[in-house]
């Protein structure tokens, strides 16, 4: 088994695990991953959870066919979201969030820029986020099941270094390990290209619709954005045990690039501005020198007609010397540049916390 080390990670449990029945919630498989969780979060480490099982949790309740409709699916799935968070919410002492996306959320820049804050919040409050596909409005999804690249999307929105995928197989193999007895674990992927995804199987239980194919996919989106990813069973109480002690019982994707460099070459080079922001001397020493956010306080100048989530050039003088997303319109800068937070809501009627820009999202140029 590899080692490996991690401080955030996106814990993605399938619906086999939740529901291995197909009809109802279970706590046959979580225990281990619910104890996995805390004794991380003691450790100091933060997690967020992507669970299948919606749909199946429902099943149950909601009269249907052998093949349930689109509408079935989804009144299943109004159904058993509550179940699926009360069922997970009975393992901790500590509190959860449901958070519930769809793949339009990932690609609208404001509800993006929103995800992030929200999760960063629930985090930074040692609150629990349990993320789901929001599978009463995602038609698309629901016709596809896709869980995994969700689970990417979600750790690339939370920052995080690690994703965790549960499966009911040990990992990646060199062939199906179902029909060939001599089938081998891959512990270690160094990159993907099109002979590992040669080696993904169909979905493996009747419940979950994701199979090899879509986990890899979700390795590849996070080895992109500098994220190492995990394929595990979660069905194997000892595999929480070798995780805790930092050893990987599965599969481990390597990150083409640190998640630092990453993000930053997407700020830098794939947002493109659409507006400037002018600051003072003691602001510009403060990003530079100490890290710090941009506080209005500090804007001299806006520049530009940009959207809260948009990409800005941050210059003092003229000169750009960052580049980061903004939390406020040019229009709403322009009413609070200069005050400081407490009289954001009086001003514009509203607050997004006291930084124009969060320095999580800038990028010295």
């Amino acid at each position: 088994m590899s080692e490996f080390h991690w401080q955030r990670a996106v814990i993605k449990v399938g619906s086999a695990l939740i529901s291995p029945d197909g009809h109802q919630c279970s706590a046959k498989y979580l225990l281990a991953i619910a104890r996995f969780i805390t004794e991380s979060r003691e450790q100091g480490k933060q997690v967020v959870i992507v669970s299948s099982g919606s749909v199946a949790a429902g099943r149950s309740t909601i009269a249907h066919n052998a093949h349930p409709s689109i509408a079935e699916k989804q009144a299943m799935a109004a159904v058993g979201q509550t179940q699926m968070m009360a069922n997970w919410s009975r393992f901790f002492d500590f509190p959860c969030a449901q958070v519930l996306l769809t793949y339009d959320d990932f690609h609208d820049r404001s509800r993006y820029v929103n995800i992030k804050n929200t999760l960063r919040e629930l985090l930074n409050n040692n609150v629990l986020p349990i993320v789901n596909e929001n599978d009463t409005v995602a038609v698309d999804v629901l016709k596809v099941g896709d869980n995994d690249n969700l689970a990417a999307y979600a750790a690339m929105v939370a920052e995080a270094d690690t994703l965790i995928i549960c499966s009911d197989i040990d990992g990646l193999y060199d062939a199906d390990p179902r029909l060939n007895p001599d089938a081998k674990l891959i512990p270690l992927v160094e990159s993907i290209d099109g002979g590992i995804y040669g080696l993904a199987g169909g979905p493996g239980t009747k419940v979950g619709t994701g199979g090899m194919r879509t986990k890899i996919e979700a390795a590849d989106k996070c080895a992109e954005s500098g994220i190492q990813t995990l394929i595990v069973n979660g069905g194997k109480g000892e595999v929480f045990d070798a995780l805790l002690d930092g050893r990987i019982p599965g599969t481990r994707f390597v990150p083409t690039k640190t998640p630092d460099s990453a993000k930053e070459q997407w700020l830098k080079h794939t947002l493109i501005a659409t507006g400037r922001i002018d600051v003072d001397a003691g602001a510009k020493q403060a990003l530079i020198e100490t890290g710090a956010s941009l506080l209005p306080i500090g804007i001299t100048k806006v520049q530009g007609d940009f959207m809260s989530g948009d990409a800005v050039e941050i210059c003092h003088q003229g000169f750009p010397f960052a580049k980061g997303v903004t939390l406020y319109s040019a229009a709403d800068l322009n009413a609070i540049k200069g005050m400081r937070s407490d009289d954001f809501e009086s001003i514009i009627g509203y607050s997004s916390g006291e930084a124009a820009v969060h320095r999580d999202d800038l990028a010295l140029l």
